[in-house]
């Protein structure tokens, strides 16, 4: 088993960017979901009620983030001083807001009044505490600092599914080759290259699978959520990938080696 990709995504929901490695920070992967969108209410925003964001390319140049905005141009995302308090589902964390002018261009391609905020370096917000009992912290990423996924789970998906998908439907920082198909339902720690992994959850799917990330659409027929729910439905939701934590920082690339830990009973799929 190996590493067969890495993703990172320098703003929450928007198009992400396929790297030959990363380093690991506190957050997670460096640089990855320190950005994100709010609306007025300072409510994070995404693919689920704007699936358009999944057109906004973005760029990474020396730390530096750039994003594209279709019919806008590309920008670079710059903190500004203005600190504010966002949402991220349960959570609420300190931020700052982004300079106006990319901001501006983001509201005129949604045709609604958005904006951009950071996730400085003394903002602490902390992992699911109902999954990890440590300390730890996360970015804007949903509750964890990785999601881990397996090519060939979504191989064994695409062939139930009339037209097939790739696994950037899933939004992964980890692709893995060479295990069995779902097999990552059993993993409960992982060796990848030189650093430990803690696999603490399966990951709940929601409607962001069913955007086209090349089209930014819903699918009509929903899929492939549809059809993960018929035999992909657990106490924990409808599941595709295993959230995880990692235990030191390092650096992790395309082709490191991979070492896993299974439980002894597999979940009823």
């Amino acid at each position: 088993m190996q590493v067969h990709s890495l993703y990172v995504y320098p703003v929450k929901s928007l198009a992400g960017i396929q790297v030959s490695s990363f380093l690991l920070d506190e957050f997670g992967p460096a640089d990855d979901r320190r950005w994100m969108i709010v609306d007025s209410e300072r409510e994070f925003v995404t693919q689920r009620s704007n699936p358009e964001l999944a057109m906004i390319k973005t760029r990474l140049d020396s730390g530096q983030v750039f994003v594209d905005i279709p019919g806008e141009g590309e920008f670079p995302l710059l903190p500004d001083t203005e600190e504010c308090r966002v949402r991220v589902w349960r959570d609420w964390a300190k931020a700052v807001y982004g300079e106006d002018k990319a901001s501006a261009a983001l509201s005129r391609y949604c045709g609604q009044k958005f904006r951009f905020v950071y996730m400085p370096e003394e903002t602490f917000r902390r992992v699911d505490a109902s999954r990890v009992t440590e300390y730890r912290r996360v970015s804007f990423a949903d509750g964890f600092p990785f999601l881990i996924t397996n090519l060939a789970s979504l191989e064994e998906l695409n062939s139930r599914l009339d037209s097939a998908i790739d696994m950037r439907r899933f939004r992964p920082n980890i692709v893995v080759e060479g295990a069995g198909a779902w097999d990552e339902d059993n993993w409960t720690s992982a060796r990848i290259g030189e650093t430990a992994f803690t696999l603490v959850k399966p990951c709940s799917r929601c409607v962001m699978t069913t955007v086209d990330p090349d089209q930014g659409v819903k699918s009509v027929d929903l899929q492939p959520l549809r059809m993960l729910g018929t035999y992909r439905r657990t106490s924990d939701g409808v599941i595709f990938g295993m959230n995880a934590i990692h235990e030191s920082d390092g650096t992790i690339r395309v082709g490191d080696p991979i070492t896993l830990q299974t439980t002894a009973t597999t979940e009823n799929q």
